[in-house]
């Protein structure tokens, strides 16, 4: 099925890295030819640039764009939206079947949908930066106005990037914190175990291979293999080995209620990152 038909494009507001990252990957995958999407950014120089490496138009006024808009994505910092939803507002060229989708950490659909003023059906969506690499996590639940057929759209913008799962809304705040915020986790997990790798002697270009490879691998295992991370866990877990030594010392240090009290803290924050003065 056509991502947008009859005539529709797909329009991308805010041309940072997701806003870029989403419009690649619909175009790399064919869900989306350059001739049916655009983007916007308030920065004419931003725009140029966007332009020239994705090969669509990227322009800051998008009065003229906005009527073809059949899905338009709003990729910009919480703070910003109230900005631009005023603006694509004013243009006045807004239909009232276009499908709008947020990516916007803890700005809600009734928060949204007030905002714009309008019935058009919303979708907030929660990717994170591996869309990059086209492996990306992003949840999605539907608007009031939002049907079946919505959200079927929004799952394919985000297929193009990665994996999708629909949910209620009341959980992306902690999804947030989990998967949005998750990557940096990972990262500072990686970056630790490298540095041990090198204190017992490896070079620091081996340590990161191996353990980069070595999450890649473990991670691809809870996804196919249908197990519990505790039975792939014991797996490795031999009698008197070096792995149960090792395990205990992170026991030791907490490692599992110092990851739950950090999630538990960003998604608090997750709650909070709304435009101030724009009720819940």
């Amino acid at each position: 099925m056509a991502l947008v038909e009859n005539g529709r494009t797909l329009g991308v507001i805010g041309m940072g890295v997701m806003g870029q990252t989403i419009l690649k990957g619909l175009l790399q995958s064919g869900a989306l030819t350059p001739d049916h999407a655009w983007g916007t950014s308030r920065s004419a120089k931003t725009c140029e640039a966007v332009a020239a490496a994705i090969g669509v138009p990227v322009e800051p006024n998008i009065r003229e764009r906005l009527g073809s808009a059949g899905v338009l994505v709003l990729c910009v910092k919480p703070a910003q939206v109230p900005a631009a939803l005023s603006a694509v507002k004013a243009a006045g060229t807004l239909r009232p079947g276009t499908l709008l989708i947020s990516i916007a950490a803890g700005v809600d659909l009734q928060q949204l949908a007030n905002l714009l003023g309008t019935v058009n059906p919303w979708v907030r969506a929660m990717p994170n930066t591996p869309c990059v690499v086209g492996e990306g996590m992003t949840a999605i639940c539907p608007g009031e106005h939002a049907t079946s057929a919505h959200l079927a759209q929004a799952r394919q913008v985000f297929e193009c990037v990665g994996m999708v799962a629909e949910t209620e809304e009341r959980h992306f705040d902690a999804i947030t914190a989990l998967s949005g915020s998750g990557p940096a986790y990972q990262y500072l997990i990686m970056e630790a175990m490298a540095d041990a790798g090198v204190r017992v002697g490896l070079p620091r270009d081996l340590a990161l291979t191996l353990v980069a490879q070595t999450a890649r691998g473990a991670a691809r295992m809870v996804q196919t293999s249908g197990r519990h991370p505790a039975a792939l866990r014991d797996d490795v877990t031999t009698p008197a080995g070096c792995t149960i030594g090792g395990l205990l010392m992170l026991e030791d240090g907490k490692i599992r209620s110092v990851l739950a009290r950090a999630i538990e803290e960003a998604t608090r924050i997750a709650a909070k990152l709304g435009p101030a003065g724009t009720p819940k």
